[in-house]
């Protein structure tokens, strides 16, 4: 072959190459830099994705990045106190009551078609979601106190109220006592776990990248 015939094959090869890793850093853009770690424009897509499945709406994506941020310091966390997994059992649950949400499996496999999710990755999805909030629960269950004058307080402002809007005859609080209790639980759950997560993130370092050519 001339040498002009292979230099100019060459430079074509060479600019498909380019072209084609120029395709794939669009894909896996920075969304942010948190420490020496990075979130990809990829995880923001998919939480995106996930929570439209599961709330037929999602956050914009500023919203999403700070949820990704809050879970990374959970994650960093859980796992350097090695906290474990949740079992194979525990993630099948969690997708149980996912598609149960709906109201049938033929509507479950159309929205998850719709947000251009797999099974795979909703699996791995609920995985990482349970891990976190398995952590959260583990840390700040043990300091919260639930007396019984919240409970009562609870069921007359807000179960009996409710009931009553409805036109309904109230649960007694005997049988609504275990619920509101959990319930009561999982917010002083999410209000220190939000106090914590506030803090935490105020001493590291957070660059956001969103929207930026970022590598």
């Amino acid at each position: 072959m001339p040498a002009a015939l292979r230099s100019a094959t060459l430079l074509v090869l060479t600019l498909c190459y380019c072209a084609q890793l120029a395709g794939q850093e669009v894909v896996d853009r920075i969304a942010a830099r948190v420490e020496n770690d990075v979130i990809l424009e990829s995880e923001v897509h998919e939480l995106r994705s996930y929570q439209k499945l599961v709330d037929g709406k999602s956050e914009n994506d500023a919203q999403i990045l700070d949820r990704l941020i809050d879970q990374w310091v959970v994650r960093t966390e859980a796992e350097t106190a090695r906290f474990p997994l949740p079992s194979d059992a525990d993630v099948a649950r969690s997708m149980e009551r996912l598609k149960k949400s709906f109201a049938s499996t033929a509507e479950y496999e159309s929205r998850k078609q719709e947000c251009g999710l797999t099974d795979s990755e909703l699996r791995s999805i609920a995985a990482a979601q349970l891990y976190l909030s398995n952590y959260l629960d583990s840390r700040f269950r043990p300091s919260v106190q639930i007396d019984a004058k919240a409970v009562e307080d609870y069921y007359q402002n807000g179960v009996v109220v409710r009931a009553k809007s409805r036109g309904q005859e109230p649960p007694s609080l005997e049988a609504s006592r275990e619920f509101i209790q959990e319930f009561l639980v999982q917010q002083g759950i999410n209000e220190q776990a939000d106090l914590w997560l506030k803090e935490s993130r105020s001493r590291l370092h957070v660059e956001k990248l969103l929207g930026q050519d970022a590598k």
